[in-house]
């Protein structure tokens, strides 16, 4: 299992360490990614912005909402019968659980390069020919 570590500092209470206790805080910090680096454990790391700043995650129902990124849920595909291209011989595919993601309106915006996301269009119903 691979982690990703944040960090958050609380400014207020920074402000009252002294320089040996930030240190102290820092390097502990560190020394824990070490310990996931060198077991190889370690997927990732940022500092977190100030609670004024910060990003809201929220996890209601099953779902991870990412205030101004999206929505991450479990989606679930159903058996399915499909077909080894190299050989195509029929194969069953179990069912299984899947992550999905539903870009939130600022992360579109962003992307589209801070312009409003266009509306979504139905997609076109296409018939496969057997």
């Amino acid at each position: 299992m691979k982690y990703i570590c944040f960090g958050y500092l609380d400014t207020k209470r920074w402000a009252t360490l002294s320089e040996s206790e930030q240190n102290a805080a820092i390097d502990e910090c560190f020394a824990y990614d070490d310990v996931l680096r060198k077991n190889g454990h370690f997927a990732g790391g940022e500092a977190l912005q100030s609670a004024r700043n910060a990003t809201t995650l929220r996890l209601k129902s099953g779902k991870v909402a990412i205030t101004g990124f999206g929505v991450f849920e479990k989606s679930e595909r159903p058996a399915r019968t499909a077909r080894n291209p190299a050989t195509g011989a029929e194969i069953h595919v179990a069912a299984q659980s899947v992550p999905k993601f539903r870009p939130g309106a600022d992360f579109k915006a962003l992307v589209n390069g801070g312009k409003a996301a266009p509306e979504a269009k139905p997609a076109a119903k296409t018939t496969r020919k057997k």
